[in-house]
């Protein structure tokens, strides 16, 4: 069933991970979709894979920092589409150490990436969702909004005030018919979790149970929305952390 059927969505950090796991679940059950990333070539691949399931894929460059980057996005699909129905925010990075030690360049990189670009792109979705009387905005937290890890302080610190613009998103959206939801994923195998912050010796879940609970959350009757939810390894050591 093509619970998805004719839906305009944008994935940001569309091209690998979480990311085009969400998206090519997304395809599969009918979406059409504009897929956000910075790496041009791995867009091209991502966009020609998800085209096998017959909706419409694009891609647009996009650093989510880059205000002008993001306001083009958003045109883009209002004249390929005229509509938005979904905003995915996943596009994130990771950096820690002890706090001491970390450099404002690497904290501002990932606040930038991970609450800033969040804004830039909820901000372009409310202005067109508020005309629609309808959308959902599901941005990608982490269990570190929850729980934090050691020396992940940039990190958690992104996805705590990702907690608070969601729950604001939900707020002012609520007479539009307007709905965002936060998903909180445990450890998952991507770049992101094995290149900043955690281990590949824990637990892990593949992008695909990310995607499952994203497609859910898309899935909701508009009446319905999911404002936060946890996605985690049944074997890994948070609840009491161990």
């Amino acid at each position: 069933m093509s619970v998805l059927k004719n839906k305009v969505c944008i994935i940001t950090g569309g091209a690998t991970g979480i990311g085009k796991g969400i998206a090519t679940l997304y395809a599969k059950n009918g979406a059409n979709i504009i897929l956000a990333a910075r790496r041009e070539n791995l867009l091209e691949e991502a966009t020609n894979e998800l085209r096998q399931f017959g909706t419409k894929i694009h891609f647009v460059v996009t650093d989510v920092t880059n205000e002008k980057d993001v306001k083009h996005l958003f045109s883009k699909t209002l004249s390929e589409f005229g509509q938005l129905d979904i905003l995915v925010n996943n596009s994130g990075v990771a950096a820690g150490g002890p706090i001491e030690d970390i450099e404002l360049d690497t904290w501002l990189n990932v606040i930038n990436v991970n609450l800033t670009g969040v804004f830039l792109c909820t901000r372009e979705a409310m202005r067109i969702m508020k005309k629609q009387h309808q959308g959902r905005i599901i941005n990608i937290g982490s269990i570190s909004a929850q729980m934090p890890r050691m020396n992940s302080a940039p990190y958690t610190s992104s996805k705590h005030g990702l907690v608070g613009l969601t729950k604001s998103t939900a707020l002012e959206g609520r007479e539009y018919g307007v709905s965002a939801g936060c998903l909180h994923p445990g450890n998952t195998e991507s770049d992101l979790l094995l290149s900043g912050i955690g281990s590949s010796k824990e637990p892990m879940m593949s992008v695909n149970e990310i995607a499952s609970a994203a497609l859910t959350m898309a899935a909701l009757p508009p009446n319905a929305n999911m404002l936060e939810t946890i996605v985690l390894p049944v074997k890994q050591k948070y609840v009491g952390r161990g």
